[in-house]
């Protein structure tokens, strides 16, 4: 095999049959549940966290699959108001993978779930993580007071030999957000600990606010922010 043949084949790993394809990436009636807390003040230094669990029906490339993320709000260069990740766990290989490679997602393979019920679930092997309930559909809202339209994530690959080769800001966008329905209600949020999960790293001290959400939107490729190596 030519050297250009392997350059122009390159896309992601394995070479020869990626999991997921090049993107934008569409979903359809993606389903959004978000819990606002605050937590420890010492292990926070913000006004509050969220904690969400994600049901994606359909999705280009990705399938069927769920999610659940933890996220600090931060503000982008330029003053523009957004969300760190910072883990987030996914139930499927493709849509973890393209996740970690692509954007560079803290995603772990796990069970997040969001049920018709409004529970969300998220174990990790054995043990349960995350348990998030919300009265459903109580009050409607405004889904552009409760659904960001970018965020911010820190991509870190390393070298062959361990050192850091890739360490960069990059943000992603959903820049053609469909609201389908958004809603309100009394919720409540438990995190466990783990140690290999440490999601209860951020306790939760109140629960002031949560959103139930269905949209179709498009997840555009990432933009790099800053190279921290560069």
């Amino acid at each position: 095999m030519l050297a250009e043949d392997v350059l122009g084949g390159a896309f992601a790993v394995p070479r020869t049959s990626p999991s997921y394809p090049m993107g934008p990436y569409s979903y359809v009636d993606r389903e959004y549940r978000t819990i606002a807390y605050r937590g420890d003040p010492e292990a926070l230094r913000l006004p509050e966290a969220r904690f969400q669990f994600f049901r994606m029906p359909d999705s280009t490339g990705f399938g069927e699959h769920a999610v659940a993320a933890q996220l600090i709000p931060v503000w982008l260069p330029g003053g523009e108001a957004g969300g760190s990740v910072h883990a987030t766990y996914m139930n499927t290989h493709t849509a973890n993978s393209g996740g970690r490679e692509l954007r560079g997602f803290p995603q772990k393979l796990a069970r997040p779930s969001l049920a018709v019920t409004q529970l969300g679930t998220l174990d990790f092997g054995p043990a349960p993580l995350a348990r998030g309930s919300m009265g459903f559909r109580h009050r409607t809202v405004p889904g552009a007071e409760a659904l960001a339209a970018s965020g911010i994530l820190l991509k870190t690959i390393p070298h062959a030999d361990g050192r850091p080769r890739i360490r960069e800001l990059v943000r992603f966008r959903l820049p053609d957000i469909a609201l389908k329905g958004g809603w309100t209600g009394p919720a409540a949020l438990e995190l466990a600990p783990h140690a290999l999960a440490p999601v209860a790293d951020l306790p939760v001290r109140e629960v002031p606010s949560a959103t139930h959400l269905v949209a179709a939107l498009t997840l555009e490729l990432g933009e790099v922010v800053h190279d921290q190596l560069g």
